[in-house]
């Protein structure tokens, strides 16, 4: 697909925009977002928006724009990624840089993460400034590459190399979160307000070694098939924490009836499993937020088919809740795993430490007002996104991507996935939940 300029979009149209975006491929790695970057910058600046680039990489720039407001609030951020996972393992419908509009919906990667996002942001910032519309205070977008590869060219580079672009910022809307989501017979709005933490741990294995056509019994390989079955066969100890808390006590108290009474028992640790068990695949959704969770992901052992490994490594994609540290992951590995084998922590990413719902109010009453049948609650994201680098600078990010899914969409197996899109439908909603918000976020 070539990124040859195409005229802009003369209406601001989100799905326009959306589109273009898809069209550039930002697979990280290697991300080449510049090229993307520069679309936005020409889209914000031929509108008169005063933008900035600062990079790391001269091609992987970030995009920093602010649209003034009438200084009775502080600022509000809005951020959103254009790096993309890659997309070439999978059997597309429609070719994944496409763009291509089909049976109601935007097709390619990224139409979900989060591309859709940040098209409904820059339409929402255009309307905006074209309505010359009174806002609170100042509204500040940054557009950034590498979210999926731990942020340092982008939000990671923007809070440790110009924090003061975000200077008495409190509160900032991202990625994920007021997507519907069906439980019994309610539709719910989940938007994020905290997110788990990574931290990821290799276990080393040693025994002895030799060559394959004399085998050994006992070995390293021995050893960590014991650990992966033990790990296969229980679960992670279960913890109630105060943002799962508020999510599961906002959708008991909606559901009503039976339906109310097996939510609730999800915050009882004791009757938690058996409730999992009864809410089938909608299991897969809550029992992160639940627990501290760890996924094998990368063995490595002998580089020989006729070499017996005298040690071999196991990793482990730990996702932590919020408030707990490494050790206590560790702990809880330990004590399943048993006592064979060396544990080492490969990655913390510490995650936001104060959880401040100040303006959930705000944007959840912009919800029921888009949605009446709707119910807005807490979440508590259980992978990771860029706001637990703004947490550095006591940036609060709501997940505020509103989008109304159809009966049957699964918005958690369409990221990343093959035929990632969103409805036509979702992206009008969002932008003008968004442009309300950037209306209404000040006191």
């Amino acid at each position: 697909m070539s990124n040859e300029p195409v005229p802009l979009p003369t209406d601001h149209s989100p799905v326009e925009i959306l589109q273009r975006l898809i069209q550039f491929d930002t697979t990280n790695p290697p991300g080449n977002e510049g090229e993307c970057i520069a679309y936005i910058n020409r889209l914000l600046t031929d509108a008169g928006i005063a933008t900035k680039l600062l990079a790391k990489d001269p091609l992987r720039p970030n995009l920093i724009a602010r649209l003034p407001g009438r200084g009775d609030a502080a600022p509000l951020l809005l951020y959103g990624h254009v790096d993309v996972v890659p997309a070439e393992s999978h059997q597309w419908q429609h070719p994944p840089f496409s763009g291509e509009l089909a049976d109601g919906y935007v097709w390619g990667r990224g139409a979900l993460d989060m591309k859709g996002g940040v098209a409904m942001m820059l339409t929402a910032l255009l309307r905006a400034k074209a309505d010359d519309t009174p806002l609170p205070g100042d509204v500040v977008l940054a557009v950034v590459p590498d979210e999926e590869t731990f942020g340092v060219h982008g939000a990671r580079f923007l809070v440790e190399s110009h924090p003061e672009e975000f200077s008495g910022i409190r509160y900032a809307l991202g990625e994920f979160g007021g997507f519907s989501l069906a439980v019994g017979k309610r539709r719910f709005y989940p938007i994020q307000v905290a997110e788990k933490q990574i931290c990821w741990l290799r276990i080393r294995f040693r025994g002895p070694g030799g060559h394959g056509s004399m085998p050994v019994r006992g070995g390293a390989m021995a050893q960590l098939a014991r650990f992966l079955r033990r790990l296969d066969t229980a679960t992670l100890p279960f913890h109630i924490t105060q943002p799962a808390r508020l999510t599961f006590e906002t959708m008991a108290s909606a559901l009503g009836g039976v339906n109310r009474i097996v939510m609730s028992q999800l915050l009882n640790p004791v009757l938690s499993g058996p409730v999992l068990r009864l809410l089938g695949e909608r299991a897969r959704f809550f029992a992160p937020l639940l627990r501290n969770t760890v996924s094998p992901t990368i063995l490595q052992g002998s580089s020989s088919f006729n070499v017996i490994p005298g040690e071999v490594t196991v990793d482990l994609d730990g996702r932590l809740l919020p408030g707990f540290q490494p050790d206590d992951l560790i702990r809880e590995v330990r004590r399943i795993g048993g006592p064979e084998g060396e544990i080492e922590v490969v990655r913390y990413d510490p995650g936001p430490s104060h959880l401040d719902m100040g303006l959930f109010d705000t944007l959840a009453g912009i919800l029921r007002e888009a949605d009446p049948e709707g119910v807005p609650c807490p979440l508590l994201l259980s992978g990771v996104t860029d706001g637990r680098f703004f947490s550095r600078l006591g940036i609060q990010t709501y997940g505020f991507l509103p989008m109304p899914l159809p009966e049957g969409f699964n918005f958690t197996q369409a990221v990343h996935a093959a035929d990632e899109r969103i409805p036509v439908e979702a992206m009008e909603f969002g932008m003008r939940a968004m442009y309300q918000a950037m209306q209404r976020f000040g006191p």
